[in-house]
């Protein structure tokens, strides 16, 4: 069958909470009354959950503009189990490292493609591959045994924070390499449904809340973008075997499962559950309740990342990065946003002050 590995280019997230996940979303949306990129509503967010400080430095980094997708790494950023033929489980996470090298754009260079050829990535990568020239990337996986998890001083599960190399090294599995363009985009790109429940034996989700989210919400929207045959699509289905479900009719039915029975259970030879697809069991105890998790540690690791990993001229450029836009917020907006980076590193907040003009002119008063 198949498997979606769902990820981004960064290794963590900007929410760890799925509930979360569409206000993150509206947060982004244009502003409703003059249709334009409201700074206000995506700084407010932001400054109101310090969770969100770690990804928005990695995206205001030097690594927040990609020279293409041929130049960028890749991560499962949520975290897995692995269990093995003895029903042995570990958690797991999953890495694709680029083999082309790491390679990003000025944001100057990016501001000129965009108005000069806003298709840069997606010709780079289809250029490349028509040219024999076939991108690939190393696929490697950090691996945590359940002890070790119960223990670890960060929540294995919190999809704001990466697990440290240095405690989980990573242990190479494998290639990804693209050597073929789609020959149809439509059906072949459009309708493709990435789906995160789309799980093999020996691969199964975790008490990841931001991956359980998604484990609802992308099967939702398939449903609503596509229908609720989207497995039937020519590109959506498996390669060794057919789709063999309990749907029938309504859009995007291919070939109505040759009349199957659409119930179970049933007398006439309709799908049955497969034992070597059923999850491993763990122990779980606790209140079932909503915790919230705002105070959550949110500024050791991205504390880490400003000190150890960012060397000065990425702080600079990364400060300068977050003060283009922070300064199109309204003032009371960007202080708290200030005062949250700061709790990352006092020079933080302080070279963001010097580059906001709402600071000078304060300064000047």
């Amino acid at each position: 069958g198949n498997w979606d590995l769902v990820g981004n280019n960064t290794p963590i997230f900007f929410v760890r909470d799925a509930f979360r996940f569409p206000h993150f979303i509206h947060s982004q949306k244009r502003n409703p009354v003059t249709h334009l990129r409201d700074w206000d509503a995506f700084w407010d967010f932001i400054s109101l959950l310090p969770e969100t400080t770690h990804q928005v430095m990695i995206l205001f980094s030097d690594r927040g503009i990609p020279d293409g997708y041929r130049h960028m790494h890749g991560y499962g950023s949520h975290t897995f189990k692995l269990v093995n033929k003895d029903l042995q489980p570990v958690y797991c996470k999953f890495h694709f490292r680029t083999d082309q090298g790491i390679k990003n754009l000025s944001p100057q260079t990016a501001t000129k493609l965009g108005g000069t050829n806003p298709d840069y990535s997606i010709q780079d990568l289809y250029d490349n591959i028509a040219k024999g020239n076939f991108p690939s990337w190393t696929f490697y996986i950090q691996v945590m045994p359940f002890e070790e998890a119960e223990t670890y001083r960060w929540n294995p599960f919190d999809v704001t924070k990466i697990w440290p190399q240095s405690d989980f090294p990573l242990i190479p599995v494998g290639h990804l390499v693209l050597d073929k363009n789609p020959g149809n985009h439509f059906a072949e790109i459009e309708q493709l449904a990435f789906n995160p429940n789309n799980l093999i034996p020996g691969i199964e989700p975790t008490p990841d809340k931001m991956l359980q989210g998604r484990l609802h919400s992308y099967i939702d929207t398939h449903i609503h973008r596509l229908g609720p045959n989207f497995n039937q699509i020519p590109v959506n289905c498996p390669y060794r075997v057919r789709v063999a479900n309990y749907q029938r009719d309504a859009t995007m039915a291919i070939d109505n499962q040759n009349g199957a029975p659409n119930y179970y259970p049933n007398s006439f030879k309709g799908p049955e559950p497969t034992p070597n697809g059923a999850w491993s069991t763990y122990d779980a105890t606790g209140d079932v309740k909503r915790y919230k998790t705002e105070d959550e540690d949110n500024f050791s690791q991205p504390r880490i990342l400003w000190s150890n990993v960012l060397d000065d001229g990425a702080r600079d450029r990364m400060t300068t990065n977050i003060a283009s836009v922070l300064k199109l917020a309204a003032p009371f907006i960007q202080e708290r946003t200030v005062k949250m980076f700061s709790q990352v590193h006092p020079d933080f907040g302080a070279r963001l002050r010097n580059k906001l003009p709402h600071f000078q002119e304060s300064s000047e008063e």
